[in-house]
């Protein structure tokens, strides 16, 4: 191994014995491993260490909440994410953001495009998001409706699939982090809302028109 992959496993190793059974920091704005393009997973870490790490960044998810977290998010600046999202309680909402179940999976040096040859493929839609690493604040977005996902799982078996709805918006949202991008970089920041309880009203809308209407920026994703 370089030099740079054997500083990766030692980060790696360092990260699994200061969480122990528990869950891991994230990292927030600021942080220069959010900055920065992640290095391409080519068997860092054996086996074992790999299956520890996915485990770490999975409870380390689940505990923030969130559906999504990328290996930059707990400061290791390798080209991992996990995603996984138990969908929604409103039927109504959900049906808007085509919104279903994504079961646990994991992404290894993933990339993606828009799913141009697919229908609707072109076509991106607006909605409120978060991250874990910017705590406390909401926008909207205009993403992808459909994209072409490819990289690999944590076997190595190649991906190559479309993912559509609200599962694309999570691949496009950790893909991202994984090139030093924040969500903030391609939000509408008129959108921009704290968490409190005007903030949750309008990421509460199955689409933000009242958000937009109230706050004054345009929802036409394009």
């Amino acid at each position: 191994m370089t030099e740079r992959d054997v500083a990766l496993r030692e980060h790696a190793l360092r990260l699994l014995d200061a969480a122990g059974a528990g869950p891991a920091p994230i990292v927030r704005a600021g942080h220069p491993a959010l900055r920065g393009v992640a290095v391409p997973f080519d068997g860092q870490l054996e086996g074992e260490e790999l299956d520890g790490l996915l485990a770490l960044m999975h409870r380390t998810m689940r505990a923030a909440p969130g559906v999504g977290l990328a290996a930059p998010q707990i400061g290791l600046p390798l080209a991992i994410a996990v995603l996984e999202d138990p969908g929604m309680t409103s039927e109504q909402v959900a049906a808007v953001r085509e919104r279903a179940p994504l079961p646990y999976r994991v992404l290894v040096n993933p990339s993606y495009e828009p799913a141009g040859d697919e229908p609707d493929g072109d076509e991106r839609v607006a909605f409120y998001e978060g991250c874990l690493s910017v705590p406390a604040y909401q926008a909207v977005v205009a993403r992808w409706r459909s994209v072409r996902l490819t990289g690999a799982d944590e076997r190595g078996t190649a991906l190559d699939e479309v993912v559509t709805g609200w599962s694309a918006r999570i691949v496009q949202h950790e893909t991202d982090h994984l090139g030093g991008t924040l969500y903030l970089d391609r939000a509408e920041l008129r959108s921009l809302a704290a968490a409190d309880e005007i903030g949750m009203r309008w990421a509460s809308e199955p689409r933000p028109t009242g958000a937009a209407e109230a706050l004054g920026f345009a929802l036409d994703a394009g």
